[in-house]
């Protein structure tokens, strides 16, 4: 049963009639017909005892693939719960990546625990896979594939897929290697089943074999997922052996991480959790939240420094106060549209350092378009509306002029800082997503500010 065809409230207010009549085989066959990731979303309805109460009650490999997509504290709270017996069916269910991904975010004693209940071949593997830098493709991958050799048949290779498919993560994707465990080439179900039992592997295996290192950036991996639509991605070590796969949805987890990150760094929040934003406690909202701003409120005191430094000449013409708002956010709005596209292009891989030139190029000519056109409205409105209609007084022909010019100016270099400073970030090795709109809306509001107090010194003769 998929939650969409009735409402989660709807169930978990049947489980909960069933639960006080204690009628927990009628629970069971709800819950049995329920996707494993609907099962985890319905958990949060309930308190951790029931939690764990009902877990009890699901088959070993449902509850095994509804353990994975809990949050972490739910997974604690079970383990706790369970006898070592109870963890270990769990455990045996369980993906190796899956159980290092849990492993990875258990405290000390739970961690502990989990590999006490695990066998000597288990936890070596386990502790192989963590060994792994967080961010390579070998902390994500999991050495569990189907693996052939090149001179066996296609008889022998669904034998084998039988024999030992069932511990495998994906079995669609087999990998082909040599004595030395060197990958040399890969195939597919879909390719055995279209080829006689006789004919060898060798002779329909494609050999242009696309892969990644352990010690690559698994960002790497999800690109190449993104690019060739892969199901899995072979991963080898130093010497070419195959050692593991990424599947696709570890692949999933990664982008919507990095995605996450990247939105958290674009909008000046430190990411100090990977949990879901209502079980995030206020204090750690408030660290991620208070280091980005405090910088950003110290810097903002440039822009303090400048109308403070130009104070006097406003004084002789207060007009020019009122519409700092307007030009200050213009800029900072056009910048901001510049460095996303810019961050997105980085993270695609569309553009490197190599295009600084031509993306300039690009932006100075969008600035002169988008600069043309707000200055020709404002004029316009300025004039008509705030001189005409409301009688502002102050306002003559050469103020207007001056807040227009400022208004093409100020988005032309906006346009310019917020497309060189993610591609500069990139190549110093920071995140371009750390270049982002609170911290280019900074630079840009003084700037916008000493074009226009030039402006209006040099025509304005104040």
């Amino acid at each position: 049963m998929n939650l969409e065809d009735m409402e989660l409230e709807d169930i978990a207010q049947e489980i909960s009639v069933l639960h006080k009549g204690k009628k927990y085989s009628d629970i069971k066959s709800i819950l049995t017909e329920i996707n494993p990731a609907d099962i985890a979303a319905l958990f949060d309805e309930f308190s951790v005892e029931e939690q764990i109460l009902f877990f009890r009650l699901l088959p070993k490999e449902e509850a095994a693939e509804t353990f994975v997509e809990l949050d972490n504290d739910t997974q604690e709270a079970i383990i706790s719960a369970f006898s070592d017996a109870e963890l270990r069916e769990v455990l045996d269910e369980l993906y190796l990546d899956d159980t290092v991904d849990i492993i990875e975010e258990m405290p000390a004693t739970i961690v502990k625990r989990i590999l006490r209940n695990t066998d000597s071949q288990t936890r070596a593997s386990i502790n192989t896979l963590l060994k792994y830098p967080e961010d390579s493709a070998g902390s994500i991958m999991t050495p569990e594939f189907v693996d052939l050799k090149k001179n066996n048949t296609v008889e022998d290779a669904f034998k084998r897929i039988r024999r030992t498919g069932v511990d495998k993560e994906t079995i669609y994707t087999c990998y082909v290697t040599d004595e030395s465990r060197r990958l040399i080439g890969v195939t597919t179900v879909k390719e055995l089943l279209l080829h006689d039992y006789d004919d060898l592997i060798e002779s329909f295996m494609e050999t242009n074999t696309i892969y990644v290192n352990t010690h690559d950036d698994k960002e790497i991996a999800v690109q190449l997922f993104d690019k060739y639509n892969f199901l899995a991605l072979p991963v080898v070590d130093m010497e070419n052996r195959l050692v593991g796969i990424i599947t696709v949805d570890d692949a999933m987890d990664v982008l919507q991480e990095e995605n996450t990150e990247d939105i958290h760094k674009m909008n000046a929040i430190v990411r100090t959790s990977e949990k879901p934003y209502l079980k995030i406690g206020v204090f750690e909202t408030f660290r991620s939240r208070l280091p980005w701003l405090m910088l950003l409120m110290v810097s903002a005191t440039f822009t303090g420094m400048i109308i403070t430094a130009f104070e006097d000449k406003l004084s002789v013409l207060i007009i020019l106060t009122s519409f700092i708002p307007m030009l200050m956010d213009t800029g900072g709005n056009s910048g901001g549209q510049a460095s996303v596209t810019i961050i997105r292009a980085l993270s695609l891989n569309e553009i490197d350092l190599g295009d600084i030139f031509k993306v300039i190029w690009k932006e100075i000519r969008v600035g002169i378009c988008c600069g043309l056109s707000l200055a020709a409205v404002n004029f316009a409105k300025i004039w008509l509306v705030d001189r005409l209609l409301l009688g502002t007084e102050g306002i003559t022909l050469k103020v207007d002029l001056v807040i227009s010019l400022t208004l093409v100016i100020e988005i032309i270099f906006a346009k310019i800082v917020g497309c060189t400073l993610p591609i500069f970030a990139k190549k110093l090795k920071f995140d371009p997503a750390v270049m982002s709109s609170p911290f280019i809306t900074t630079i840009v509001d003084a700037l916008s500010l000493l074009i226009y107090f030039w402006l209006a010194t040099a025509i304005l003769h104040i």
